[in-house]
């Protein structure tokens, strides 16, 4: 079992964007929150989850979720930049969004946990299935690291759960970049085969 400081060192590793981050503080926060994501189920880094869109979908081939993570950070800031240079200026905040697109996903080790989702199977009709989708649980994981309420508002609503919501700018470019991502992999022939029978974004793309 790994312990904290070496999960920690594991995300810094992972996530090597993270270090974009200008604010030491925030900087901190976003490594711990992936941190503590990682400490409540059976993966002690991102690369040790299946490295897909969703669990029950196929994985990329090769690429991890640290891919995935660090590919949408990118995109994040490029897409921003691009906006902002070319027809600005775009009122953003490059921390936040960076933190934002990063953390996304911060709550997908809950639900890709194949302890958690045995205990859901045996019983969906008391836990649900899932329990909880990882946008609902990676909020309540920044709640828990105190991180600022605009990059908790960009993981609750980056997913299709958001569409209820009016996000915030941050929340909308880490959206975007999120499916833009999966939407690229899937067309540029990242992915495995798809499994029958899934509700997708996109028709033959993976479930989100």
């Amino acid at each position: 079992m790994a312990t904290m400081d070496e999960i920690r060192e594991g995300v810094r590793k992972s996530l090597p964007e993270i270090a974009e981050i200008k604010d030491p503080e925030l900087r901190e926060k976003v490594v711990e929150c992936w941190a503590l994501a990682l400490s409540q189920t059976e993966y002690p880094t991102l690369e040790a989850m299946s490295g897909s869109a969703s669990p029950d979908s196929a994985p990329m081939e090769g690429l991890t979720q640290a891919d995935h993570m660090r590919a949408v950070a990118r995109m994040a800031v490029a897409w921003a930049e691009a906006v902002d240079s070319t027809c600005g200026p775009l009122p953003f905040n490059r921390d936040y969004l960076i933190a934002s697109a990063i953390l996304h996903d911060v709550g997908k080790p809950w639900e890709f946990s194949e302890r958690n989702r045995a205990r859901w199977r045996q019983n969906p009709t008391v836990w649900g299935f899932p329990g909880v989708r990882h946008p609902a649980y990676g909020a309540h994981l920044a709640m828990m690291v105190d991180l600022p309420e605009p990059i908790v508002h960009a993981i609750a609503a980056h997913c299709f759960e958001g569409e209820r919501y009016s996000r915030s700018l941050e929340g909308t470019i880490a959206h975007l970049c999120d499916y833009g991502f999966w939407e690229i992999a899937n067309r540029g022939g990242l992915l495995g085969k798809q499994e029958a029978g899934m509700i997708s974004r996109f028709p033959d793309g993976p479930a989100l």
